[in-house]
């Protein structure tokens, strides 16, 4: 199933899906820049043309004169001198400095919208690639100045042309994410509407598209208020998702990426409590406002953790970088929607009641370890959700002997140290028969490695699991103090966070 598809024929030179794999990767990038810095994520579609290849395609910036004359010459003569002059344009509005001339030009953007919905299709499919290189504009005027040509780039999204509608798509996406006043604009005429109509659609390009387009609309600043509770959860769209989501063949790892994160953001849009996970950090979306029931009443845990099943299975026969581009969104959905109330109510969590999912998860860890090691606190956050509550998921992480290759991550940096240590305290808080299968092993030399650490939430964390093996597992008190524990101990006793903690576990251990 993760064999590379070819969505349709286009004469590119290196091929559609390699176009789409590097964009999927630039996005990756994006969307983590854009999580840690606040940037506006957009694509471009330039590399999906087929662009001439001859002398004379070189692009240049025009000033207002030449910009003019293209204009007009677009307007009259023959169709294929009006289509050369738009592919002039469009070339030329690569760069910023033509943007803004063309902008600044009064009656360009009617002009431009006047050829946009003629009934000429080489000339509709040109004014709307124009329209594209100013969508991806880092400028904010330049998408204010689109704003008259959204109706109808909405209104071709019915179009029979599976790319001018995946070429819409995009521009819509890129529109929608940098300007509000596009958003006012397209949710009363009825985007959510036929994006859900769109996701019907056989084409996997055009899913592709409209899952970014749908993804730039979720992350809006108000999608958690006036986007996603009246109108996105009120539509077909989460159904449809979790059906594009569903393992087998007809699984497009594009189109899957793109939905993934549209859950993700759904699942995340409570404004008070989206900022952990979203960030990429140890936090998780507790209590999100938005009916996430919705989405666990129409399957959404059983179906992604069959995909995570999927996952594992594919990184086991294949060493292709971009499957973790599918995990991550789905390893972070799975978390958020473990936090949540109603998965004990609706049977969510018996969904995933299957040693199956540990086992998968750590070969996904393992795959993180070798190719990705940034995504490793994403599965250990699914890792700490799904043992926190359960003492079945402890009992499968013991019985598959996985104690061990989880200590074996401890050294890759702080954060990952700290997870690792969380998900043993959630071990070990289930009393004293799971701390005597935590005991004997390499436990107690590891946490004596990281009482040498500085770090002190990793300390902290180490003091915390010392505690809870003391207390239901005494014999480790006296090899703790057989192996220099007391002097380890000593390091931290000076430190404000740690004192009480210290103190406490060396009476403990003294008394013991």
């Amino acid at each position: 199933m993760w064999s590379r598809r070819q969505g349709r024929l286009r004469p590119v030179v290196c091929g559609v899906e390699e176009l789409r794999r590097r964009r999927r990767e630039r996005e990756a990038v994006l969307r983590k820049a854009r999580r840690e810095q606040q940037l506006v994520s957009k694509r471009l579609l330039r590399d999906d043309a087929p662009e001439e290849a001859g002398e004379g395609c070189v692009s240049v910036i025009l000033g207002e004169t030449e910009v003019q004359q293209l204009l007009r010459q677009a307007q009259r003569g023959t169709e294929e001198k009006r289509e050369r002059a738009l592919v002039s344009l469009r070339r030329s509005l690569q760069h910023p400095e033509t943007q803004q001339t063309f902008i600044r030009l009064e009656g360009s953007m009617r002009t431009l919208v006047g050829l946009l919905t003629s009934n000429q299709a080489l000339l509709q499919l040109e004014a709307a690639r124009c329209l594209h290189e100013l969508s991806h504009s880092e400028q904010s005027t330049v998408a204010e100045a689109c704003l008259p040509a959204t109706s109808y780039l909405l209104t071709y999204l019915s179009s029979h042309s599976s790319d001018f509608i995946e070429l819409c798509l995009y521009t819509l996406g890129n529109l929608i994410v940098e300007s509000e006043a596009v958003r006012r604009q397209l949710l009363p005429q009825g985007i959510v509407p036929t994006l859900a109509a769109c996701i019907q659609s056989p084409h996997v390009a055009v899913l592709e598209a409209l899952g970014f387009a749908l993804s730039q609309l979720l992350q809006a600043k108000e999608a958690p208020e006036k986007i996603i509770p009246s109108s996105i959860l009120a539509s077909t769209l989460p159904q449809h998702m979790l059906q594009l989501l569903q393992p087998g063949p007809k699984l497009n790892p594009g189109v899957a990426v793109e939905f993934a994160w549209c859950l993700h953001y759904i699942i995340c849009s409570d404004s008070s409590t989206s900022a952990s996970r979203v960030a990429g950090t140890t936090g998780a979306c507790h209590h999100a406002w938005v009916s996430n029931s919705l989405l666990i009443a129409h399957g959404a845990l059983s179906t992604l953790g069959l995909l995570l099943l999927d996952l594992a299975e594919a990184v086991q026969r294949t060493d292709d970088a971009g499957l973790e581009l599918l995990a991550c969104p789905v390893l972070r959905c799975v978390s958020n929607l473990l936090t949540e109330a109603e998965v004990e109510t609706v049977g969510g969590q018996m969904q995933l009641r299957d040693e199956r999912v540990v086992a998968a998860l750590f070969i996904l860890l393992q795959f993180f370890f070798q190719k990705q090691p940034s995504l490793l606190p994403e599965g250990l956050w699914l890792l700490n959700n799904l043992t926190a509550k359960s003492p079945s998921f402890c009992t499968s992480l013991l019985s598959l002997d996985l104690i061990e290759p989880l200590l074996q991550l401890l050294p890759v940096s702080n954060v990952v140290s700290v997870m690792v240590l969380t998900i043993l305290c959630n071990v070990a808080e289930k009393g004293p028969a799971y701390c005597q299968r935590l005991w004997p092993g390499p436990l107690l030399p590891a946490l004596l490695q990281t009482l040498f650490l500085s770090d002190t939430e990793v300390v902290g964390q180490s003091l915390e699991l010392l505690h809870l093996l003391f207390l239901y597992q005494p014999e480790a008190v006296q090899v703790f103090l057989q192996q220099s524990g007391l002097q380890a101990l000593e390091r931290h006793q000076e430190e404000a966070q740690l004192q009480d903690r210290v103190y406490a576990l060396q009476q403990t251990a003294l008394q013991g």
